[in-house]
């Protein structure tokens, strides 16, 4: 309680009673793959060109000649609607990380990989360089794999330094290209090196070897010693969810972010052999989901799937839908058509759907935008078989085009085979968990009850009142309970607030019916 301790006017604030709850984001994606380059940390993208910049293009295995669909995977996502999501790039545990020793700094690749071996630099004098000061500007440039560069990565011949006049018509000109003017080895300047470019470089990060020492100039010279490592193994896509936080690498690195809402592998037929699809991925990606309780997975059909009749999903869950067939599109790079896997679409669909309606509306009935068509075309026939085990179908329809044209989690649970009516209730969950954090440690009677009812409650109506929830009245949508009949007192005593809370969902117009019959015109109605 406050204190009087003199004569006067005193002001305070007091709680209205309300304590609104924001509804949380739905369509953050979490995707995991093999990209060309970049870091093994989960980066937030906004835009196919960001991806682009921090871990390159499209890729084939370097051996094998097979592709890695990440890319593609993204690019689709952002095409169909998709707003940002986090990749976590999947690397050999084994794999090395290039580095070029300058005197007194490390240039190092700014993730391990063979592809650290098409950086390189070239260390200037700065455009304010005096006397006075020790201003350098470094260059760093970088050559994807489908160019072949003299001098570079094992390529025979002089590597040519393409910011020279002189190279101009000669030099082959790199892929991307950053530039830092008037760096410094000053640690006390805004302009110190490893500030400077640490954090903000796509290609690099710098270490100090020895501090304050001036940056000598170097002619352009590649980064090396990088190697792509050991063949791919589960653990380098699933992780290790027991390493010490910070370590965390492929999916459970993802499990870190807290603001993913659906989860993603483009290449989760990775370990696939013919005829017997893995589910080492798809299983594990599913695990996450329904350990968190606020995940949903996008999961994907093999590129050779079996017979409708035999084919199911690859894991049974709640939390997790299953798309079939692959998407035919075009290769942007070499104009070939080529197959995706449809789950970087579709994620996209399911943010598109999330914007234009709201997450309680079925991600169904959506065009895929942006494919040259569908791998194979489903009959209904052979959708009847595949509907009812959680095959959720792409189908074209003419008029219509590519839709997704299915609705199911690949559970065989009746109460939550709809995709939405799983995503509204993670989206009501989380938006409580996180509405709700100023209830720990308050004092659990009675107004902090009817507190928590008012917030929860006005969440809800406002649910209802966007069409989320079932019902012509807000008591046919929803109830909320927190009283004396929800928790004894051995509860109170134990430090535990119980609500109960029962909400309505809206489920989709899967099966649409129209009755006719002939009329005849009221000739047999009896006229008063």
């Amino acid at each position: 309680m406050p204190e009087y301790l003199y004569p006067g006017v005193y002001v305070e604030e007091m709680q209205t009673g309300n304590a609104p709850i924001e509804g949380v984001s739905t369509s953050t994606v979490g995707f995991f793959g093999i990209a060309e380059r970049g870091p093994l940390v989960a980066t937030l993208v906004t835009s196919f060109t960001q991806f682009v910049q921090m871990f390159g293009g499209y890729v084939q295995d370097p051996v094998t000649g097979a592709d890695r669909y990440l890319a593609y995977a993204v690019e689709g996502f952002f095409q169909n609607g998709g707003l940002r999501c986090f990749i976590m790039r999947v690397a050999s545990s084994t794999s090395v990380i290039a580095f070029l020793p300058v005197s007194g700094m490390t240039v190092n690749a700014l993730g391990p990989g063979l592809n650290g071996n098409r950086i390189a630099v070239i260390v200037t004098p700065g455009s304010l360089k005096s006397a006075t000061n020790d201003y350098f500007k470094l260059t760093i440039l970088y050559w994807s794999p489908s160019v072949s560069v003299p001098g570079l990565s094992g390529v025979a011949g002089t590597l040519l330094d393409p910011t020279k006049p002189a190279n101009r018509t000669t030099a082959i000109q790199p892929t991307l290209t950053e530039v830092y003017d008037n760096l410094t080895s000053n640690p006390a300047s805004s302009n110190y090196y490893l500030s400077a470019v640490n954090g903000v470089s796509n290609l690099v990060t710098l270490t100090q070897q020895v501090a304050g020492q001036a940056i000598a100039s170097m002619t352009i010279t590649p980064l090396s010693g990088g190697t792509d490592g050991a063949t791919l193994v589960p653990g380098d896509f699933n992780g290790d969810g027991t390493a010490a936080p910070g370590t965390l690498v492929g999916l459970a690195a993802l499990e870190e972010v807290d603001e993913i809402s659906i989860l993603c592998c483009p290449d989760e037929s990775y370990f696939d052999v013919p005829g017997t699809p893995s589910t080492v991925i798809s299983q594990a990606i599913v695990d996450q989901c329904e350990l968190d309780k606020f995940r949903f997975a996008i999961l994907q059909s093999p590129l050779s799937a079996p017979p409708p009749g035999s084919h199911s999903p690859s894991v049974n869950s709640q939390y997790a839908a299953y798309y079939y067939p692959w998407l035919q599109i075009v290769n942007a790079d070499t104009g070939i058509l080529m197959l995706v896997p449809p789950g970087g679409h579709v994620a996209g669909i399911y943010a598109r759907s999330d914007t234009n309606y709201n997450v309680a509306k079925a991600p169904a009935n959506e065009p895929i935008l942006m494919i040259n068509a569908l791998q194979l075309q489903i009959t209904n026939g052979q959708q009847a078989l595949l509907n009812p085990v959680g095959v959720n179908c792409l189908r074209y329809f003419k008029a219509q085009g590519n839709l997704v044209w299915g609705a199911r989690c690949t559970t065989s649970d009746p109460d939550w085979k709809y995709i939405n009516v799983r995503r509204l209730f993670i989206f009501v969950e989380k938006s409580l968990l996180d509405g709700t954090q100023w209830v720990v440690f308050e004092t659990n009677d009675a107004p902090l009850w009817a507190r928590v009812v008012r917030s929860v409650s006005d969440f809800l109506t406002g649910l209802w009142q966007q069409d989320m929830l079932q019902g012509q009245t807000k008591e046919q949508a929803y109830f909320v309970r927190c009283d004396r009949t929800t928790m004894t007192q051995a509860d109170i005593d134990n430090g535990r607030l119980i609500i109960i809370i029962g909400i309505a969902p809206v489920k989709p117009a899967e099966f649409v019916i129209f009755r006719i019959g002939q009329w005849t015109g009221g000739s047999d109605v009896t006229e008063s």
